[in-house]
């Protein structure tokens, strides 16, 4: 299933590769005096490298592949030759994965394009041999430099998805509905709470062959910043989307009271998220007539706001066109 699959957050051990010593080789040739130093320099030690692959959609290849390790660089040798690097090892990810230091909480990078490639752990540069350290008052230097050592820790990487549009509600507010009737992604659907237990991706067609991509985020509760509910685990994945279109059904007892607490609870995760492009509509207002709508926008007269039906398809048009002006839009 799906929600087996989807892996966000993963803590893995890296080591990167030891440089390889230089060498201390003299020349020791028939016919050829005082031949000299010849010593090279040793291998680069291989480095744990993180490439973006926009095929992928979860860390789940990590999820049981805890210890990760480069390899060695070897050392120099006679005649000036160059010890080999170590072998790179290259982890795939998804776009929108985020790299830090597991001990310090250090941000490291973030991966957003395919085939884009970030050292997640340096290997250790290879020593330079002896032929470095020939001079005119020392022809024949007998030493040369180690490698550098490899480096090792614990390393988090975790996953943001990429989307121009989140969805973010309550459970049950027709989310997955809406994405299910505006683009070609078939998310779980019921009418019980938490139906939706990973982040669904979908491209919405629009006007002329132009696109979008929108999320539905699995649902917010109160106390989600808190860990309560699922909210806290996929609160990330809102961080990353362009805009946020709030879903209120209209069933609802208190519409705009839902409304503040979805938007209390994102402010108090990240305050940067209500920073964002965002927009309102009401979800499930086929059954409303033009009074009871109007009673509604009375209680959003300050929110820019509209009415949807997904199961009628009433609203979604003019929907499209709302979120496309909304992206569009000049900074």
């Amino acid at each position: 299933m799906a929600e087996s699959n989807f892996v966000d957050y993963v803590k893995i051990f890296c080591r990167s590769g030891n440089g390889g010593s230089g060498s201390a080789h003299l020349r020791r040739e028939k016919y050829i005096p005082k031949g000299g130093p010849d010593g090279g320099d040793g291998g680069r030690g291989g480095h744990i490298i993180v490439r973006g692959n926009a095929q992928m959609w979860t860390l789940l290849h990590l999820r049981y592949q805890r210890h990760i390790f480069a390899g060695h660089g070897e050392s120099g040798s006679k005649q000036c030759s160059t010890g080999a690097d170590g072998e790179d090892i290259i982890i795939e990810v998804p776009l929108g994965t985020v790299a830090r230091d597991a001990e310090t909480g250090e941000f490291l990078f973030e991966i957003t394009h395919d085939g884009e490639t970030n050292i997640l752990v340096k290997g250790g540069r290879g020593g330079l041999g002896n032929t470095h350290f020939k001079s005119s008052t020392n022809q024949t230097p007998r030493y040369a430099q180690p490698g550098e050592p490899s480096e090792e820790g614990w390393k988090i990487l975790e996953l943001k998805v990429l989307a121009d549009v989140g969805l973010v509600g309550f459970p049950s507010a027709g989310k997955s509905t809406l994405l299910s009737v505006v683009s070609a992604a078939k998310p779980k659907i019921a009418d019980y709470p938490f139906t939706t237990l990973v982040p669904n991706l979908g491209i919405v067609s629009y006007r002329d062959n132009q696109s979008f991509i929108m999320a539905d985020i699995p649902g917010i509760i109160e106390g989600a910043h808190e860990g309560k509910g699922l909210g806290l685990r996929f609160l990330r994945h809102i961080e990353r989307n362009s805009m946020l279109l709030f879903m209120v059904p209209a069933d609802s007892k208190d519409h705009r009271k839902e409304y503040l607490i979805l938007l209390s609870e994102l402010e108090k995760y990240n305050p940067e998220l209500l920073d964002k492009e965002r927009f309102l509509v009401i979800s499930k207002s086929d059954f409303l007539d033009d009074e009871l709508k109007a009673e509604i926008s009375k209680e959003f007269k300050d929110i820019p706001h509209d009415f949807i039906s997904s199961v009628t398809g009433g609203g979604i048009t003019k929907l499209k066109d709302t979120i496309w002006q909304i992206l569009n839009k000049p900074q």
